[in-house]
C-alpha cells in the first residue's frame, strides 16, 4: 500500500513539474533588463524568452516580437531551446510510460513485478527529461551571469532572471523528485525463509 501511494505522489509531482517546465518554456521572462549603474530608465522594462523579445511600458502596454531568424540566436539559446523541447517530450513520454506501470492502473497486466519494473523504467526516463531542463536552464543562466559581470557589456544592455527561468527550474526538481519516486518503485525479491520449514514427519517412520 506505501509503495502505491509513492507511486502516486511520485506521479502527480513529475505532472507539476512537467506543468512548469510547459510554462517556462513558454513564458519570455528568461531575463529581463537590470538597472544597475546608472541606468534608471524604468518607463520600459525589457524581457527576452526563448522564443522572442518583449517591451513593457509602465502604461500598461506590451510589444512582443517573435525571433526571425534562428541562425542570428547565439549558441546558448538555441542549445536552451532544444533541451528544453528534448525535456519536455523525454518527460512526457516516461509519465505514459509510468502510467502503465502504476499498481493504481490497470494496463500492463497482472504481473505485480513487471508493473514495477515499468513504472521503475518510466521513472528513470522522467528522470532523464528532468535532468535536461536542469541543465538547460542553468546554461542559461550562466550565459546571463557573463553577460552581466562582462566589462565590456554597456550598462543599459544588462540582463537579469527573470521569472520564467525560475518556474522552469522549480518544474526540472519537481520532476527530478517524482521521477526518483517511481524510480524507487523498483521489485523486491522475494524473502526466503531463515530457519527450514518444520514438516510433519511422514507415515514411513513408524513403519
Amino acid at each position: 500500500m506505501a509503495n502505491k501511494g509513492l507511486q502516486i505522489l511520485g506521479f502527480a509531482l513529475a505532472l507539476i513539474g512537467l506543468i512548469g517546465l510547459i510554462i517556462g518554456t513558454i513564458l519570455p521572462q528568461w531575463k529581463m533588463s537590470s538597472y544597475a549603474g546608472d541606468n534608471i530608465i524604468t518607463a520600459i522594462a525589457m524581457y527576452e524568452g526563448l522564443w522572442m523579445s518583449c517591451a513593457f511600458q509602465s502604461t500598461g502596454q506590451i510589444q512582443c516580437k517573435v525571433y526571425d531568424s534562428i541562425l542570428q540566436l547565439n549558441g546558448a539559446l538555441q542549445a536552451t531551446r532544444a533541451l528544453m523541447i528534448l525535456s519536455i517530450i523525454v518527460t512526457v513520454a516516461g509519465l505514459g510510460i509510468a502510467c502503465m506501470g502504476m499498481k493504481c492502473t490497470n494496463c500492463g497486466g497482472d504481473d505485480k513485478t513487471r508493473k514495477s519494473r515499468i513504472a521503475m523504467g518510466g521513472g528513470i526516463v522522467i528522470l532523464i527529461g528532468s535532468l535536461s531542463g536542469i541543465v538547460a536552464c542553468s546554461w542559461y543562466a550562466h550565459d546571463i551571469i557573463q553577460a552581466f559581470y562582462n566589462p565590456f557589456t554597456p550598462v543599459n544592455t544588462k540582463y537579469e532572471f527573470g521569472s520564467a527561468i525560475f518556474i522552469a527550474w522549480a518544474g526540472a526538481f519537481l520532476a527530478i523528485i517524482g521521477g526518483g519516486m517511481l524510480a524507487a518503485s523498483c521489485p523486491r525479491g522475494k524473502s526466503t525463509p531463515k530457519y527450514p520449514i518444520s514438516r510433519p514427519p511422514s507415515s514411513k517412520e513408524y513403519v
